[in-house]
């Protein structure tokens, strides 16, 4: 009976079998990026990219309406020039990159809603802003195969330079890693998949996928490799879950899918063996005792 609760879905109704498809191949790619971004104290540098890229996804629904091909071309170029002009200014102001994300991300998103409001109505708005996991086509897995391809690709060609401008980035520069170059590609693969997880989750949810399981993983290995593991199990069982659950409770696939992601780091950070709640509360007690 279980077993049939958990397929029977997934058996009759085949936009759900495109979105748990297209989820998984979003949680093979994403989450390792997610945890890159928490190593380097970046966490809501994706955040701000996923609202970066609304401006360039109203531009192509302004021009071609609903129209993938469009809408991912805008949202990549935007994305790239939020990536690169927030560096690009503080560079040239002597601020903080930080800073100038938060202001480009406000822009960002305001100019976004507004543009889309201009010849869309709230049912538009709301499929961009949160997704539709009706409007996961075969266009939409081909953009998240595509990008989780590309991602694993790269992470598998830049993982060494990556891991060693996260903990030691000093030594990096010292024997000219082109760190900046790392930097900038890693950048535009986040912003790729932001940009492959926006039509199923929406561009205000497309980032949960990415940074839940990874805060979450930290809690289940001390080791970089285990980490990445455990971030990418915990994000196919977010999605194969929140899936389910959007069906059952008719709630949208994107924040019922988050919502998952939410519970999984939130039982993470109670029982995780690695600096969980209950595992420093019984070390406590062992070394009272």
């Amino acid at each position: 009976m279980r077993r049939l609760i958990l397929l029977q879905p997934f058996i009759e109704y085949g936009f759900l079998r495109r979105a748990l498809v297209g989820c998984l191949a979003l949680s093979v790619a994403a989450p390792p990026l997610g945890l890159f971004l928490m190593l380097r104290r970046m966490s809501l540098t994706a955040d701000v990219l996923a609202h970066g890229i609304l401006p360039g996804v109203a531009a192509g629904f302004l021009i071609a309406g609903l129209s993938l091909p469009a809408m991912a071309f805008g949202g990549l170029v935007a994305g790239l020039l939020v990536a690169i002009g927030a560096g690009a200014l503080s560079r040239a102001t002597g601020g903080r990159e930080d800073a100038s994300l938060a202001a480009l991300y406000l822009v960002a998103l305001a100019a976004g809603v507004a543009m889309v409001s201009m010849r869309g109505g709230a049912v538009e708005l709301t499929t961009l802003l949160f997704g539709s996991v009706l409007g996961v086509d075969d266009g939409a897995l081909l953009l998240m195969a595509g990008a989780a391809t590309l991602t694993l690709a790269a992470l598998a060609l830049a993982w060494r330079p990556l891991v060693l401008e996260c903990f030691d980035p000093g030594f990096a520069q010292a024997v000219g890693a082109r760190g900046a170059l790392w930097h900038l590609g890693f950048l535009g693969l986040v912003v790729l998949n932001l940009l492959a997880a926006f039509q199923a989750l929406g561009t205000l949810m497309a980032v949960g996928l990415m940074m839940l399981p990874a805060i979450a993983a930290r809690h289940w290995s001390r080791r970089l490799g285990g980490m990445a593991y455990a971030s990418v199990g915990i994000a196919m069982a977010a999605s194969l879950a929140g899936l389910l659950l959007s069906f059952h409770a008719d709630v949208p696939a994107g924040p019922a899918v988050v919502l998952c992601a939410g519970l999984a780091w939130a039982v993470s950070v109670l029982a995780g063996p690695v600096d969980g709640l209950a595992a420093r509360l019984l070390r406590r007690r062992h070394l009272a005792g």
